[in-house]
């Protein structure tokens, strides 16, 4: 009967009779999804957006740089929860720097060993997360009043977010601006542009016959390669977002 009346309700009892929140119920699930959409640290809040600019001229430095930020923003939040009823307000800035800075040096690290191309690629972005204003953000607003399984939520969910807006804004402006998707990875793609010895193109625009004659007019935009493309990538992103989902046309 027990055993029943917890499936039904979603909540575990412990044995002295008290009642536990479970694991992944309705308000742990929002703190996963709603960073995604509806609060996106990117479209919505407007954080983060120097590193958007900066590292999504292709794909997979995006990724990278996308796990880096989820593991960052996860981790700190979750041991500055655990320690928050013990640091003292006058410096718990200092504590919050100090956390995340030393998991930015462990993905630092771990980059330079595992990805040293891509480590190279990001230089000094990495380091940067340490003043990322959406991690500072969340440990500020959330970790510091919240119990460590919901604030590592949180971090997740942000994290994720971010990681969203980072990778989508890297696919349009790599196959826009240089025809090829995940670049300098194990499973690059070169999608389109003229073929030749050296690089073989699925939609070769330099072929006389086949589905590639018909783009014989596609040239790259060499705008996409730019930082200034990222700007431009985010406002359609934020634009088509506001225009499906109206209640947040005033949110900024």
């Amino acid at each position: 009967m027990a055993e029943s009346t917890e499936i039904r309700t979603g909540v575990v009892a412990d044995p002295a009779g008290t009642e536990k929140e479970p694991l992944f119920g309705k308000k742990e699930k929002i703190l996963i999804t709603d960073p995604l959409l509806d609060n996106n640290p990117i479209t919505i809040q407007v954080l983060g957006v120097c590193s958007a600019l900066a590292v999504t001229s292709l794909v997979y430095p995006s990724l990278v740089m996308a796990v880096a930020v989820v593991f960052v923003c996860a981790f700190s939040s979750l041991f500055t929860s655990l320690m928050r009823n013990i640091i003292p307000k006058a410096v718990r800035l200092i504590v919050q720097l100090v956390i995340i800075a030393t998991l930015v040096t462990l993905v630092n690290e771990a980059l330079k060993v595992l990805a040293f191309p891509v480590y190279k690629q990001l230089s000094v972005y990495i380091g940067l997360i340490i003043t990322n204003c959406i991690v500072m953000g969340r440990l500020e607003a959330f970790a510091m009043a919240n119990k460590p399984w919901r604030a590592f939520l949180d971090g997740v969910g942000n994290g994720l977010g971010y990681g969203l807006i980072l990778v989508a804004v890297g696919v349009v402006r790599e196959l826009f601006g240089k025809g090829s998707l995940f670049a300098g990875s194990g499973i690059a793609m070169n999608i389109i542009g003229p073929s030749n010895d050296t690089t073989q193109y699925w939609i070769n625009t330099a072929a006389e016959s086949g589905i590639g004659s018909f783009f014989g007019w596609y040239a790259n935009n060499n705008l996409m390669v730019l930082p200034a493309a990222a700007m431009f990538v985010i406002a359609v992103f934020i634009w088509i977002q506001r225009s499906y989902n109206t209640k947040l046309v005033d949110v900024s």
